[in-house]
């Protein structure tokens, strides 16, 4: 999602997310990123929502691009309500064999991945697959896992390839401050990256992303909950709108608009192969 202007209203002042959080002045209360605040010294901030949320950016408004992926609240839509899909019938062994088997036996991907993995991670994320037709699912399946496969290369890679090089701590995000010992880089099956992702994912599955991200490199659970948890906040609430939309969801700033239409076609590719495998159409609105 593309970072848009804040807007907050304050009596005279201005906070960030964060500072509305942290800061500690004498009685008064503000309006924050549509959250009305009022706090004493030394007591804790009461807040109530009057109307706007915070996006996964901080920034503020009330339609779908701050209510929906990545709300810093919560889920500010009530969900719909999941279907009886069994994943594990659908993800089976030859299935996933199928993907991992094309990379190189050399691979560190190949000890590390496993169906078993995926599945003991899919146990706390009970709405992956599950929302939707039985059509539905196996669309929302075939999409995870082709860009599964493109991010990893047929599951061959469990880091980014030169990722320690690479600075993907964001500063402005400073409710997820970096560690200037560790690296935010690409990790996984859905390659996790950036500060503001491994923070909140690792609150959400229990582990410290900030201070010891490299755990979703040595732990494959950990490291296929966190490609989960990335695809049920940022990934879910758009897949709707078509396979296109998920590309725009995962990496749209680098891929989307004529940005890299060589790596949007190979994961409409690996789509359209994982719709076939799995008997279902897959949809109009593949590109993005």
């Amino acid at each position: 999602m593309s970072k848009r202007s804040k807007k907050q209203v304050t009596f005279g002042l201005q906070f960030s997310l964060t500072d509305c959080r942290k800061k500690t002045l004498g009685v008064m209360s503000y309006a924050c990123c549509g959250v009305t605040l009022r706090f004493e010294p030394g007591s804790e901030m009461k807040a109530s929502v009057f109307g706007k949320h915070p996006s996964q950016f901080g920034f503020c408004g009330n339609t779908s691009d701050y209510c929906g992926v990545g709300c810093q609240q919560g889920p500010c839509f009530a969900p719909p309500p999941a279907n009886g899909v069994s994943v594990a019938e659908i993800v089976t062994q030859e299935f996933f064999n199928g993907i991992i088997s094309q990379a190189a036996s050399s691979c560190a991907g190949n000890r590390f991945y496993s169906r078993g993995a995926f599945l003991e991670a899919l146990d706390s994320y009970s709405r992956f697959g599950r929302v939707g037709s039985t059509d539905d699912s196996r669309r929302e399946i075939a999409a995870f896992f082709a860009h599964v496969t493109h991010e990893t290369g047929h599951f061959c890679y469990i880091e980014e390839i030169d990722g320690a090089s690479k600075d993907y701590c964001d500063e402005n995000a400073t409710q997820y401050p970096c560690n200037p010992n560790k690296g935010y880089y690409g990790r996984g099956p859905i390659q996790l990256s950036w500060n503001f992702n491994y923070g909140p994912a690792g609150t959400a599955i229990g582990f410290d992303g900030l201070n010891a991200p490299e755990t979703v490199a040595t732990d494959p659970v950990i490291s296929f909950k966190t490609a989960l948890w990335y695809w049920t906040n940022r990934v879910q609430p758009v897949i709707s709108q078509g396979f296109g939309a998920t590309i725009r969801a995962i990496n749209g700033a680098l891929e989307c608009d004529g940005a890299n239409t060589a790596t949007v076609q190979a994961r409409v590719r690996y789509y359209t192969d994982y719709c076939r495998q799995l008997g279902v159409d897959p949809g109009n609105n593949l590109t993005c």
